[in-house]
């Protein structure tokens, strides 16, 4: 459970008479993810309010099925050259008549989105805008973990509980892939211009030769973007079942709930798996700092070095044994 910070919620702290709520969430997964926890606090605060989430195509299925929101909006994120859009949006914006915006993307275009609806009457708004009813002030929100500073922010908009982020809502029948048991979920992908956030393919690869001698299925995911990556492993390794491009949000939550355990870099899978369950390493370099934005679960064990390179396939199993006692034990390196 994520803990409201001490004292009382300032602001309002009866529900607020709202009838018309907006959320605004546009992405990415990671953060998609450490945001379902808020808005499930935000339906729980505005039982009877009809609230809209604010997002982008990718999560429309997964936010629907949430049941945390009645409507979806898909942001068309215009650019400066498309005044006409941007029109389009105010005008849509201001005719819905929110009584309150809660803004949990809390980004430059977000906050943006509040000056748009220039002049007032404007709705109550939770965020960091200036200028904003209920600002995120804190002079530390910079230094939280994501789902600590979500937390403080709707703490100062009045709601003093923020549940863990609950995915039983979210399930697939995954019988049509075939999968051996037991198996492990790798998620070898990242952002693609951060290099330095992956571990590299051959030690996927050789990680997954191991399992795969210890009669463990290595399951690869992925995007369609990360197909080459993805496909490299799997050609050096047979044993490997290759997933990419094949699996929804929905078959990610599923095969979490199956596996023995899941490896992989900061990258959005791995928060979907660990918040599902899944007993997950989660591999950082120097290029992202785990105390701000690491995966949450029952059972996760973030490991660090500076250059991922430095890490064998059996540092990152021993790891994983730590959490997921169900593997059996890797003999070689």
């Amino acid at each position: 459970m994520t803990a409201a910070p001490a004292g009382q919620p300032c602001g309002q702290t009866t529900r607020p008479p709202a009838h018309r709520i907006l959320v605004i969430k546009l992405g990415a997964l990671g953060d998609m993810v450490q945001a379902l926890g808020p808005m499930a606090a935000i339906r729980e605060h505005h039982p009877d309010a009809h609230i809209t989430a604010l997002t982008t195509a990718p999560y429309e299925a997964f936010l629907r099925a949430s049941g945390y929101v009645d409507d979806i909006w898909l942001d068309a994120r215009p650019r400066w050259s498309q005044p006409g859009v941007w029109l389009e949006l105010r005008t849509q914006l201001r005719a819905a008549g929110f009584q309150r915006v809660y803004d949990l993307q809390t980004s430059g275009r977000s906050s943006l989105y509040f000056h748009l609806l220039w002049p007032d009457p404007r709705p109550e708004w939770s965020g960091i805008a200036r200028g904003c009813s209920h600002p995120h002030a804190n002079p530390d929100r910079d230094r939280m973990h994501t789902l600590e500073r979500q937390a403080d922010q709707l703490f100062a908009a009045g709601i003093a509980h923020v549940p863990d982020v609950d995915l039983s809502w979210a399930d697939a029948d995954t019988r049509r892939f075939d999968l051996t048991e037991p198996i492990c979920l790798m998620a070898p992908g990242g952002a693609p211009h951060r290099p330095a956030k992956r571990w590299h393919a051959d030690r996927y690869t050789a990680l997954s030769r191991n399992l795969a001698a210890l009669g463990v299925t290595p399951v690869l995911l992925g995007a369609t973007a990360e197909t080459g990556l993805l496909s490299s492993i799997a050609r050096a390794c047979p044993a490997a079942r290759n997933l990419c491009g094949e699996t929804t949000f929905f078959d990610l939550t599923a095969l979490a709930r199956r596996a023995a355990g899941a490896v992989g870099n900061d990258t959005g899978p791995m928060h979907l798996l660990a918040a599902a369950g899944c007993p997950c390493t989660v591999l950082f370099s120097r290029e992202s700092d785990p105390t701000l934005c690491a995966p949450r679960g029952p059972a996760v064990t973030i490991v660090q070095r500076p250059d991922l390179q430095d890490l064998s396939a059996s540092d990152v199993m021993s790891a994983l044994q730590e959490i997921a006692p169900g593997l059996p034990p890797l003999t070689s390196g």
